[in-house]
């Protein structure tokens, strides 16, 4: 398998590699200690230095499920970078949202599960409109004063709101978010490609994508309907669900299969070739996987093999192919 390599988060000094394994849906829903170990290894074997997690994530029980696997595996804490969000940690006003008080205990209840004395990233989960954000700020500056994170980030917030949380930080003498995790595949492309486009050389944003095979609608799964055992067919993910059936879902399920066709002429899977599109922009930092098997993992870390067939060709047949717009009205 080609050599992992490794990208600048951003205009930051760290690297992280270009593929990173995340626990989304998957630690603790779908698999068990025991396989999210045999995974971590495997993707650490392969180079892979970035674990994604969150909070929210099985309510909490995805952080401890990663904290007992890095405390089994026993790897030296320099040689890899973990990372967990804050937004929604439980039901009462004080467990949820960007307030000082909530930023700091998820923080706490983070590093507790995960069993790290440091958050390498700690991203804001999503934006929140009922938090002064100077407050949010200062509350990120503070931590990584404390030495409890390295670096602070955003997921899915607009451009204009990571160039003010900048401009505050600059005021406060603090330090600013450093990456934003949007969602980025070859359906969603808006916030990465067109809204951050001023971010990366002014501010210096890294990103760390998450959904690169469009919650497994780019793996070809879905062309029959909703599986038993995928996630769309799990509990909670009825919102997945809702947007897989809608006019818009259904043409990006009949996309897929346009795509899996030029994947085949490739050599590869259309996973592959779903991950490789992603990581051929400059502006991506890392792409985050999934996986509840060591072949799908396997099977999408080789995707960095077919980055090098991605030439203007294929690129154009694919921007043809997703250029599609729907016959009916979207409820996406």
């Amino acid at each position: 398998m080609m050599e992992m390599p490794y990208r600048r988060l951003g205009s930051s000094g760290l690297k992280v590699s270009a593929l990173s394994f995340g626990s989304w849906v998957t630690f603790h829903k779908q698999i068990d200690l025991a396989t999210s170990m045999g995974l971590m290894r495997q993707a650490y074997d392969a180079g892979v230095n970035f674990f994604d997690n969150a909070e929210s994530y099985a309510s909490g029980d995805s952080e401890r499920l990663m904290g007992e696997a890095l405390q089994q595996l026993g790897w030296p804490r320099s040689s890899y970078i973990v990372s967990t969000k804050v937004y929604w940690g439980g039901k009462l006003p004080t467990q949820k949202g960007l307030s000082k008080k909530h930023v700091r205990d998820a923080c706490d209840n983070g590093l507790r599960r995960l069993k790290v004395d440091y958050l390498d990233l700690y991203f804001c989960h999503r934006p929140d409109h009922e938090t002064p954000l100077e407050e949010t700020v200062r509350a990120m500056g503070e931590l990584v004063q404390q030495g409890k994170v390295l670096y602070w980030g955003t997921s899915e917030w607009e451009a204009d709101q990571i160039a003010e949380a900048h401009g505050i930080a600059r005021a406060l003498g603090v330090a600013p978010p450093t990456m934003e995790q949007p969602q980025y595949n070859l359906f969603e492309r808006t916030k990465v490609e067109r809204d951050y486009a001023r971010l990366y050389d002014s501010l210096g944003l890294g990103t760390t994508l998450w959904s690169p095979l469009a919650s497994g609608i780019l793996t070809g799964k879905y062309a029959q309907g909703v599986p038993d055992g995928s996630r769309m067919s799990l509990a909670g993910m009825e919102w997945l669900r809702a947007e897989l059936e809608s006019a818009q879902g259904r043409l990006r399920v009949a996309q897929a299969q346009q795509l899996a066709l030029v994947a085949r002429e490739l050599g590869c899977s259309l996973p592959q070739l779903a991950i490789a599109w992603c990581l051929r922009n400059p502006r991506v930092s890392t792409v985050i996987l999934g996986a509840t098997s060591s072949r799908q993992l396997q099977e999408n870390l080789t995707a960095l093999e077919v980055l090098p067939r991605l030439d203007a060709a294929v690129l154009e047949r694919i921007e043809a192919i997703v250029q599609t717009k729907p016959t009916g009205r979207a409820q996406y």
